[in-house]
């Protein structure tokens, strides 16, 4: 049997085929553009991905046995708001996970709602990210917009209805938009009241492995595919990861390193950091997860490499970089503001400790190292909360270089495992549709059969120590910065 998992990412669809026993057949990616029509803005067409979807899946499909396929899932970008008329065409274009406009109504509802209200209802504060806040903020400034408003819906739900004309979303996405109560894996009715939203304007709800329908005969057609394929909820990119990275069960971890950068904790019981500096979320498995997100991971390296060195030689700019822990740059990855822990949408990008022999060497590693040291800034608060984390998996894109991998072990201080593949979200939106197809009984058994561990970075003692030392200075400056940041903005 063959399965597709589609990762709706930032920049681009990733579509997987794997056969049950988690066999990678062919990956297909197609891109699209991102908007930014002001400062801190983020905006993409819901009709781009569709179309580069369907590209995808087409190419995918193209040389394999089409009777094969039996189902679809997917992994997604989280929070953006994807709104729909009476005739559920979209109303404009979506605000995405990265877009930070939302400043003044995060503060309605985290100062005046109140954050332990909010945490109460949802086990999350707002962020400007959250879906919850850029609804508020098309009341607010769009009310046109807002009127038309029938169906709200996340990017990934947006394409499954497309595939199947079901207006649902997972519980593990659904966590992420400041309107569900994650403990009780249902949407807040009083969250929605505040929103000014009706829950018949909410998809239903489903787990991550369970089936919400068929393939529209039509696509089915177009496609070459049997009617019968099923498509399953799917998940939000970081629980789709972990359950492509194995991270399922008690305690497990996973490192992503996306455009955007997190620390997924995987737990069995739910829990909510008091200080709401993780995000308490359901997880893809049927349990709950903490999470830890920075807005700009490896899309800080991307930006330095392609926007500011004018090259693509990733691999070769790394290849000098030798002075391990022993680096006068620091770097603050926060280019699109910042979530966890500091919820600052002000944040912004800072080279600091540049001298007259700093080197093109000097300011590439610091923008790597930045990216990890935020990371420890989340590893830090789940330490605090008593979870003792010994080693994590990692995936995304900057996974796949060897020198980042290093700096994460040494700077967290923990074993780094790497798998036979780093394909993340997609899958893991596979698994999840081989669950709903019934290949395996539970998320956890398709990870024990599917995901395998091929070599291990160790953290290095001395290594470590020279690290310590640089974190305790890294974590100095964001504070030091935090005012002029605003002033700035």
């Amino acid at each position: 049997m063959l399965y597709i998992g589609i990762d709706l990412g930032t920049s681009a669809v990733k579509l997987l085929l794997m056969d049950e026993k988690g066999d990678i057949k062919k990956i297909v990616s197609k891109e699209y553009p991102i908007f930014f029509p002001n400062p801190g803005w983020s905006e993409q067409k819901p009709e781009d991905w569709y179309a580069q979807t369907m590209e995808g899946l087409k190419e995918l499909v193209a040389d394999c046995d089409k009777n094969q396929v039996k189902g679809v899932s997917f992994g997604g970008q989280m929070h953006g708001l994807v709104i729909l008329d009476e005739n559920d065409n979209v109303i404009r274009p979506a605000l995405l996970w990265n877009d930070g406009r939302t400043a003044k109504e995060c503060d309605y509802l985290n100062d005046v709602i109140g954050k332990e209200k909010l945490s109460e209802l949802t086990a999350n504060i707002s962020f400007t990210g959250f879906t919850a806040p850029k609804i508020l903020w098309i009341k607010n400034n769009e009310p046109e917009n807002f009127a038309k408003i029938r169906k709200i819906m996340l990017p990934k739900d947006y394409i499954a209805y497309k595939l199947t004309g079901v207006h649902s979303t997972d519980v593990s996405d659904a966590s992420g938009m400041l309107l569900f109560d994650v403990k009780n894996r249902c949407f807040s009715k009083e969250m929605l009241d505040i929103c000014s939203i009706s829950e018949d304007m909410m998809p239903a709800v489903y787990e991550s492995y369970e089936k919400i329908g068929n393939i529209l005969p039509d696509i089915a057609e177009e496609l070459g595919l049997n009617a019968d394929v099923i498509v399953a909820a799917g998940a939000g990119d970081n629980a789709a990861a972990a359950v492509g990275t194995g991270t399922v069960g008690d305690g497990r971890c996973n490192i992503s390193l996306g455009t955007s950068g997190t620390i997924f904790i995987s737990m069995n019981q739910f829990g909510v950091d008091k200080y709401n500096a993780l995000h308490s979320f359901c997880h893809a498995d049927g349990h709950y997860h903490l999470m830890g997100c920075m807005l700009s991971a490896a899309s800080c390296n991307k930006w330095w490499m392609e926007d500011i060195l004018k090259t693509d030689n990733f691999v070769g700019e790394q290849r000098a970089i030798s002075k391990l822990g022993k680096n006068h740059v620091f770097f603050l990855p926060y280019l699109m503001g910042e979530r966890s822990p500091h919820n600052d949408p002000n944040a912004r990008g800072t080279f600091i400790g540049l001298t007259m022999d700093t080197t093109r060497e000097d300011m590439t590693q610091a923008v790597l190292e930045g990216v990890a040291f935020a990371l420890r800034d989340s590893f830090e608060v789940a330490k605090a909360l008593g979870v003792d984390i010994r080693k994590t998996k990692i995936c995304g894109g900057g996974a796949k270089s060897p020198l980042w991998k290093k700096m994460i072990a040494n700077i967290l201080g923990i074993t780094v495992e790497v798998l036979a593949n780093e394909e993340g979200p997609s899958m893991g939106g596979a698994m999840l549709a081989a669950v709903a197809a019934g290949e395996y009984s539970n998320v956890e058994e398709a990870a024990s059969k599917i995901v395998k561990v091929v070599d291990t970075v160790e953290p290095e003692p001395e290594l470590v120590e020279l690290y310590e030392e640089r974190y305790q200075k890294f974590r100095k400056i964001y504070p030091a910065c935090k005012d002029l940041f605003g002033k700035l903005n």
